[in-house]
């Protein structure tokens, strides 16, 4: 049974003239490129704990395979913004928690954690049976989320980017990830 016991936020952005070697670059930057990356989908195990980036990866050896929950994007546009973030929302009691990746255009990093915060948080209230008005904005329902004592902590992580740019020089690949870095 495959049951990560620890978790760890990361980021990183690359720049390079082919786009797979620019997210290559930026797993580098993540500190996670000489993992063998398995994408999952979004359930953050009950009792799972958070380490930081050095302690996690020092629980890591080269070329393990490891599981996380990645948000990628990529442009050739030059100035483009683009971000990737993961936004987690923890449960009080022994229950899972959710992840949630996102990536998008035009965001800042800052708009991109409340946004992946709010879906970590909608998703895990609705398993919950919390009830809320989803277009409220991210602070009314975070303030009821909190008032329903159910949630420890939400939080995000995101990397953000504007397109390479340099006058009279060929454009390049601008890549931006965020991951949830599972442990077993």
């Amino acid at each position: 049974m495959f049951i990560p016991r620890y978790a760890f936020f990361t980021k990183g952005k690359g720049v390079h003239r082919n786009e797979l070697e620019s997210f290559e670059l930026a797993l580098r930057d993540a500190g996670i490129s000489h993992m063998n990356l398995v994408e999952v989908s979004s359930i953050l195990p009950p009792d799972c704990k958070f380490v930081s980036r050095e302690e996690g990866l020092a629980m890591l050896q080269p070329g393990q395979i490891t599981f996380c929950v990645l948000s990628r994007n990529s442009t050739p546009e030059p100035r483009r913004l683009i971000t990737a973030s993961v936004g987690i929302a923890k449960p009080k009691e022994h229950h899972y928690g959710y992840i949630s990746e996102h990536h998008d255009f035009g965001l800042t990093a800052e708009e991109a954690d409340e946004f992946t915060q709010d879906m970590s948080a909608s998703m895990l209230a609705s398993t919950l049976g919390v009830q809320f008005d989803p277009d409220a904005d991210w602070d009314e329902r975070k303030q009821l989320f909190q008032m329903a004592d159910f949630m420890v902590e939400t939080f995000a992580v995101s990397s953000e980017a504007h397109g390479y740019y340099e006058k009279g020089k060929p454009a390049k690949w601008t890549t931006v990830i965020a991951a949830a870095v599972l442990v077993l």
